[in-house]
């Protein structure tokens, strides 16, 4: 079960790219990856064939392992790093809802 959503805005805890913020793009369940908006990003060089006759190099973002990412609470200041979350879940009645672990709220 991933508790990261998309269009969740999320903090790069792990690897090149710790420290920066973005919105996640698409969520894969299946490999539990993320694809972040402006991290991770990759190029590819496409030769040319008679499908495509023009060649040329393509850049996308690839994902990343959801263990990398974390819920942003706050944004980054001058003086201090962005502050993240883990995520829980709380059951009122019959509904099922995430709650930000670190204040309490509901998302």
């Amino acid at each position: 079960m991933m508790k990261i959503r998309k269009n969740d805005e999320v903090v790069i805890i792990s690897g090149s790219h710790k420290g920066k913020t973005g919105q996640v793009l698409e969520v894969f369940p299946k490999t539990q990856k993320v694809i972040v908006k402006d991290i991770n990003k990759i190029t590819k060089h496409n030769k040319p064939s008679q499908q495509k006759t023009e060649g040329g190099i393509e850049v996308y973002e690839a994902p990343i392992h959801v263990s990398k990412v974390a819920l942003l609470v706050k944004k980054a200041s001058k003086d201090k790093p962005a502050q993240y979350s883990k995520i829980g879940y709380k059951i009122e009645g019959n509904k099922k809802s995430r709650v930000v672990k670190k204040t309490g709220k509901t998302i």
